[in-house]
């Protein structure tokens, strides 16, 4: 069908229309707003506006649970009106500009680990117990921030792991200060991370019924037997 053949049907596109400026709310709530813009009379065109506001809220009823539902809807009018509806709103008219600056973008802390299976606040824990006088107390929490290093690393690898590893790792993230100790720890598997890899995490299952265990069910046990006919 040519263009000719389609004005002659008068058959209305919307490519032929112009751009929905928020298309959730579709073309009639949009054709609704062009209307309101068409009225003189303020008050007039406020009460048209203030109905166009309910029609929108029912559109949108998961909007209702935020505190500033309202003004959001009446923030959706003006954009779609393109800025240009002159109404009694009970807030503020917004602007182009105020809608269309971007929020200040927020810092990620950014730390640098070498060994990051330990995570940072086993990190946090080595600053503070170093920073400590060196103690039976300081001796006894380097003990236990050991056990907990050895933790976290077989949470993450099941092999095992010697414990001078551990304390090797202690003394350098410690500067030195602490893993002096080189006792032998007391902890010997590590806690399922939700974090940690799959093949970690998951575990084999054990069969019910082993292929050389006598328990295993005779499966003809319960079948009847039949003697052959002569």
């Amino acid at each position: 069908m040519t263009p000719t053949d389609s004005a002659a049907l008068n058959l209305a596109y919307n490519t032929d229309k112009d751009e929905l400026r928020m298309p959730e709310y579709g073309r009639h709530v949009q054709s609704m707003i062009a209307y309101c813009l068409t009225i003189d009379d303020k008050q007039h065109r406020s009460k048209v506006a203030q109905s166009i506001i309910d029609v929108i809220g029912n559109l949108n009823p998961e909007l209702r649970d935020n505190p500033d539902y309202h003004h959001k809807l009446w923030d959706h009018l003006h954009v779609m009106s393109d800025f240009m509806l002159d109404v009694e709103s009970p807030f503020e008219r917004p602007t182009r500009n105020g809608l269309a600056t971007t929020p200040e973008q927020v810092p990620y802390p950014v730390t640098n680990m070498g060994k990051r299976y330990y995570g940072v606040i086993i990190k946090r824990a080595i600053e503070t117990v170093s920073a400590m006088d060196e103690s039976e107390d300081r001796d006894a929490m380097a003990y236990d921030l050991a056990n907990q290093m050895k933790r976290a690393y077989l949470s993450w690898n099941k092999d095992h792991v010697a414990d001078d590893i551990i304390w090797s790792d202690l003394k350098a993230m410690s500067d030195g200060v602490l893993g002096d100790n080189q006792e032998r720890l007391s902890v010997t598997k590590g806690a399922i991370s939700p974090t940690a890899p799959i093949r970690v995490r998951k575990k084999k299952k054990q069969p019910l019924y082993s292929k050389r265990s006598n328990k295993s069910p005779n499966r003809g046990s319960n079948r009847r037997g039949f003697q052959k006919r002569k």
